[in-house]
């Protein structure tokens, strides 16, 4: 990993889309700012922050973005990739009423004057630049999500983990190799390759027909790796089961291309500067023009513990 002015302390990695959208639909819409505006993503997404800084008291914060949500060379590869999210002309469906919209630029300028770095990567997602911050940083890493594709990234020797947000910020589970073996019994190694065979609709990924998380598990722990179950497959005499075979071999193009759709890069931005600071006063107006409330003396609060 590249060496760092900063001492290695804990870096915090925030999935910023995954957390803005948890946020909006788990909190009350009819909280709005003075002038009518819908907050509620904007004061989730802060008192998340908050409360994650204050539990972990990491030496830095990071707000990963979606600069492309679903960048070209993925679906190029994978022609099905997100497609359940797009809309009638091709963009990205709006399922928030265009209350969240708004929120989004509020969201990276609360961030800024808090002293947090927005970090995104042209022609790349979150998920990207959040692999690529974690291989940089030579301390702990926490990467917040409700993602399961980034379990991909949990490393216990180099301390990096995901706060998994699925149940909730108050309720979420620390992932480390251990948690994943006891979940789904493979490791984070594995776990690019478990995804391309179990699937996930909600990203468009269809799977290989037949094989779930256990099997997935299973031909993992026997095989080592998706090339190893291909050749089993291929093998007459392996202890691959016909009709999972057969769909294996009938899966092969989609797995080639979903391998490279489901790895997380680790190669697109750079550290960002770690120089800026919280301005209270500035974050205080904003705090008055949004109507934040009790948000703004939690969020400096955490800045400064």
């Amino acid at each position: 990993m590249a060496t760092t002015d900063a001492s290695p302390g804990r870096l915090l990695l925030l999935d910023s889309a995954s957390l803005y959208f948890r946020a909006f639909f788990g909190i009350p819409k009819t909280l709005t700012a003075p002038d009518g505006t819908a907050v509620n993503a904007l004061r989730g997404i802060l008192d998340f922050t908050s409360s994650l800084r204050t539990q972990y008291s990491p030496q830095h914060v990071v707000a990963c973005w979606d600069d492309d949500w679903r960048p070209q060379w993925r679906v190029d590869l994978l022609d099905t990739y997100k497609t359940q999210r797009l809309d009638d002309d091709g963009g990205e469906a709006d399922t928030t009423d265009g209350l969240l919209g708004p929120q989004v630029p509020l969201i990276a300028d609360a961030f800024g004057l808090l002293g947090i770095p927005v970090v995104g990567a042209a022609d790349y997602e979150a998920d990207d630049v959040i692999g690529t911050l974690a291989e940089l940083w030579d301390g702990p890493v926490d990467i917040v999500t409700g993602d399961r594709d980034l379990f991909q990234l949990v490393d216990d020797e180099h301390e990096i983990r995901v706060l998994y947000v699925a149940k909730g910020v108050s309720k979420h589970d620390v992932v480390d190799d251990a948690w994943l073996r006891a979940k789904y019994g493979i490791g984070a190694s594995d776990y690019v390759d478990f995804a391309v065979m179990r699937g996930d609709p909600s990203d468009g990924l269809p799977g290989v027909a037949g094989i779930g998380d256990k099997t997935a598990a299973v031909l993992l722990d026997e095989f080592g790796d998706l090339d190893g179950i291909l050749a089993a497959a291929d093998d007459t005499s392996s202890s691959i089961k016909p009709r999972v075979r057969q769909s294996l071999l009938d899966s092969v193009d989609y797995i080639r291309a979903a391998r490279q759709v489901v790895a997380v890069h680790r190669d697109v931005c750079r550290l960002p500067s770690f120089d800026l600071e919280a301005d209270a006063k500035a974050f205080t107006e904003f705090g008055t023009t949004w109507g934040l409330g009790g948000v703004t003396e939690r969020a400096l609060k955490a800045v400064s513990s």
